[in-house]
């Protein structure tokens, strides 16, 4: 195994602190390389996943989020679950004041889907 793959094996998302908690400022990220498998074919999916967040006590640490997300690349999973659990592990690990994550998936089969998760829609 090589030392990427391990590492991807191993991610998990580690939070760090917040230099500024008193503040409210955003912090967008773009992951424009995410693939996962199709539960149903096997076929490869691809996405765009932006997220996007204001933090409170914790951000999160960008390595560790680049291997998280890599970790997908492999799971046989949906565009609704992927995209949901992206949105779950970030908030559970955060606790940010606004959290929305955005799966803008490649078009295949004729079919173009986003999927949009945000905190202000779960209040």
């Amino acid at each position: 195994m090589k030392y990427g793959e391990k590492e991807i094996l191993e991610a998990k998302l580690e939070p760090w602190p917040n230099p500024y908690p008193e503040r409210n400022y955003t912090i967008d990220i773009t992951f424009p390389e995410f693939s996962c498998l199709c539960p149903r074919s096997g076929y490869p999916d691809y996405a765009t996943i932006k997220i996007t967040y204001i933090p409170d006590q914790y951000i999160v640490e960008l390595k560790s989020l680049k291997l998280y997300l890599n970790k997908y690349r492999n799971q046989y999973i949906s565009h609704e679950e992927a995209t949901n659990k992206i949105y779950e592990d970030l908030y559970n690990l955060l606790k940010p004041r606004k959290l929305e994550v955005i799966g803008d998936w490649n078009t295949r089969g004729n079919v173009k889907t986003i999927i949009k998760v945000s905190s202000e829609d779960n209040k």
